[in-house]
């Protein structure tokens, strides 16, 4: 009777250390961000319109970059305010937006109802592995060939 109760106390512990070890490992779940760029083409300063497209297409992507680096870095807001007397005279608001966005590709890109639409997306776990292999060292890959000595 007493050795399956030490049996049945071993299998159980078994099963929780088991249990703690995975429930310890870190998971591995990379968020994918993603942004939209919108940029109207009649605005744009061309011409032609082909111009005014690509001047659209061109700005809706650096709009969408804009909002992925608002989300990864944040932004940087600093704002006035002047009263005079008891009446709100003059607000004065600006915003900074910095950071450096590796790895964005571009899900979609097209034109629709006079704007230009520009969708991309950011994987975390992509950025990761950027960085993993820029800190990593380089190897030296270099082939060197001798000419071949006549004897």
């Amino acid at each position: 009777m007493k050795i399956l109760i030490i049996i049945g106390c071993l299998l159980l512990a078994g099963c929780e250390a088991l249990q703690f070890e995975s429930e310890s490992k870190p998971k591995h779940d990379f968020p994918v961000l993603t942004a939209v760029g919108y940029a109207p083409i009649d605005k744009q300063p061309a011409q032609l319109r082909s111009d005014q497209i690509l001047m659209a297409m061109e700005a809706s992507k650096i709009l969408a970059y804009r909002e992925l680096t608002e989300q990864v870095y944040g932004l940087q807001l600093s704002s006035q305010t002047s009263i005079d007397g008891h009446l709100l005279n003059n607000i004065g608001t600006k915003i900074k937006v910095s950071g450096v966005i590796k790895g964005a590709k571009i899900v979609k890109t097209y034109p629709v109802d006079g704007f230009y639409v520009t969708e991309l997306e950011l994987d975390f776990k992509l950025v990761r592995d950027l960085y993993m292999q820029a800190e990593a060292p380089v190897q030296n890959n270099t082939l060197i060939i001798e000419p071949v000595k006549n004897f």
